[in-house]
């Protein structure tokens, strides 16, 4: 489909146009791992722009960590660095002694998965947190925000926010990495995690998200609302998760209620 500046509904600069086309047959598998992309002639070709143009929607493709390859030479597709996310593992308790599930579950097989605590603080939530755990006016509750690494690269920017009445005290408040994580010390004080429900958005990233995340381009990010609730639904936790959004995908594994007769 060939691209063009009149009569067009999208915007966006050619360039941006042509590498949106490609990413999504990346991502959806038309274009392989390993394979070689069509050449610089074939594209200008196929999208009717200047080899510039390809050049520049190609370049993009490269900085996001999709294509290898250099000017002049064949272009390759990277195998693929999206991963698939079980949101549910995440709020289930460590066993005692072991890490926080998310070191465990979500770095592939010879990768290493960090923490990185950024911030503990007594804050006023934002009202969607604040609504959600149920605090009064001017109610304040503890914010541990943490940047998750994986071989060293940023993966998910996480802020979660605790009732201050629950956190007073433990080691929630204490500016230092929980060993086995929040949901294994919340279980042991008694608040077991027994659901979580999520929002999932597309979101134009923030500063932070974007400096803290080292985003390639102007790509929006996953934005997932978690709220965890324990025995008689009182709520725990509220959390913010943040992911670049042409590195992740979410995965929910549904069943649908038998029909009785």
């Amino acid at each position: 489909m060939k691209v063009s500046e009149e009569g067009s509904a999208d915007p966006r600069p050619l360039h941006q146009r042509i590498a949106a086309d490609l990413r999504e047959e990346i991502l959806s598998g038309e274009l392989l791992p390993g394979s070689t992309l069509p050449s610089t002639q074939q594209l200008r070709e196929r999208f009717g722009v200047a080899n510039a143009t390809i050049q520049k929607a190609l370049q993009v493709l490269k900085d996001e960590g999709m294509l290898l390859g250099r000017a002049g030479a064949n272009v390759s597709v990277r195998e693929h660095r999206q991963r698939t996310i079980q949101p549910a593992i995440t709020i289930v308790p460590a066993p005692p002694g072991q890490p926080y599930v998310w070191l465990t579950k979500v770095p592939r097989p010879g990768e290493s998965g960090a923490i990185e605590l950024l911030e503990v603080a007594e804050v006023q939530p934002p009202g969607e947190v604040a609504g959600a755990l149920g605090l009064p006016d001017g109610g304040t509750a503890v914010r541990r925000s943490q940047l998750l690494r994986i071989n060293g690269e940023p993966a998910e920017l996480v802020t979660s926010y605790y009732p201050i009445e629950l956190a007073r005290g433990t080691a929630m408040m204490e500016n230092r990495k929980i060993k086995g994580g929040t949901p294994r010390l919340l279980k042991d004080m008694g608040y077991p995690p027994r659901k979580s429900v999520d929002l999932v958005s597309a979101r134009v990233p923030t500063q932070e998200q974007y400096r803290r995340l080292e985003l390639p381009s102007d790509l929006p990010v996953l934005r997932t609302f978690r709220v965890v609730y324990s025995d008689d639904e009182r709520p725990i936790e509220a959390t913010v998760m943040v992911k670049a959004s042409h590195l992740y995908e979410l995965q929910y594994e549904l069943t649908g209620e038998t029909e009785s007769a």
